[in-house]
């Protein structure tokens, strides 16, 4: 009997912007899969899907999913995928689903490093728009510790990298991954990072201590302090003070954190500061601890 649905492969994960989008699994996993506190692809070895499931799931999505016009490539980073393979990939989705605007993807620094600046133009002509990089901290010894894999000149270089090739760009940076010694250092040097890399969007979120990582592990021995409500309010706060974009989104509604915020740079900083020190002071609720979530 011929499988009628979507090949989806163990635990998914989309951005909190493409949950309307049409969910395309092109790969298993994260092909760096070594951050120290992400718990998202343990249980997968990275793979890339074979071409005839991934045109099924195409093929699929053309009868059941025609009000979506955009569409997300999962798993943890579908850019690392060899050129000629995702051109393939992005042609039978124009083939097939005409109607789709954007196609997006997770991405790693490694995976833009491996990509030309003309393959990708290439790529954004054929319909990638956007893509999501996690950034996490501007910290060096931070990204160290943390293995993200590259430092933050090459982290800048490879944002910059896809602004210029046309693709918009968003980015991901975590409050509390310093810990409480020198959250403001890492704050500091992150909006720092940021204002170098000047992407058009940015969500904030907040480290979740997930059992089975080793950040939960350091967490357990008490090698790492998380900070309270009020070490990640001053957290972000010095991050938005030293982030200075030429145009963007600056986002902290995540389900993980305590104040959703959404300011719109440059000219929304101020309101954005204003709005975390009347939190500071008392004056604005927190989102209860129960309602937080990855």
């Amino acid at each position: 009997m011929e499988y009628e649905g979507m090949h989806y492969e163990g635990y998914c994960i989309r951005p909190p912007s493409e949950s309307d989008s049409i969910l395309l699994q092109v790969t298993l996993g994260c092909s760096h899969n070594k951050c120290t506190f992400c718990g998202s692809y343990k249980a997968k070895r990275f793979a890339i899907k074979n071409n005839d499931i991934i045109l099924s799931d195409i093929l699929y999505a053309s009868k059941h999913f025609q009000r979506q016009d955009r569409l997300f490539l999962m798993d943890g980073d579908a850019l690392i995928i060899p050129q000629e393979r995702i051109v393939w990939i992005l042609d039978r989705i124009r083939e097939h689903l005409p109607w789709v605007k954007r196609v997006g993807s997770y991405a790693n620094t490694k995976g833009i490093n491996r990509k030309s600046p003309e393959d990708l133009t290439e790529l954004r002509e054929k319909g990638l728009g956007i893509l999501f990089l996690g950034v996490e901290t501007g910290d060096d010894d931070i990204r160290q510790k943390i293995r993200k894999g590259s430092d933050s000149a090459h982290c800048v270089e490879m944002g910059r990298k896809v602004k210029d090739a046309g693709i918009k760009l968003s980015v991901t940076v975590l409050l509390g991954i310093a810990g409480v010694e020198i959250s403001l250092e890492h704050a500091k040097a992150t909006g720092e990072l940021l204002s170098r890399m000047d992407p058009d969007y940015i969500g904030a979120l907040t480290v979740m201590l997930i059992p089975g990582t080793e950040l939960w592990e350091e967490y357990q021995r008490g090698d790492f302090q998380l900070p309270d409500e009020e070490g990640l309010l001053r957290e972000l706060r010095e991050m938005i003070l030293h982030t200075n974009i030429t145009k963007g989104l600056f986002f902290s509604n995540h389900a993980s954190n305590y104040l959703p915020l959404k300011a719109r740079l440059p000219r929304g900083k101020q309101e954005a500061l204003n709005l975390i020190d009347s939190a500071l002071r008392g004056e604005i609720g927190l989102k209860p601890e129960w309602m937080r979530a990855l």
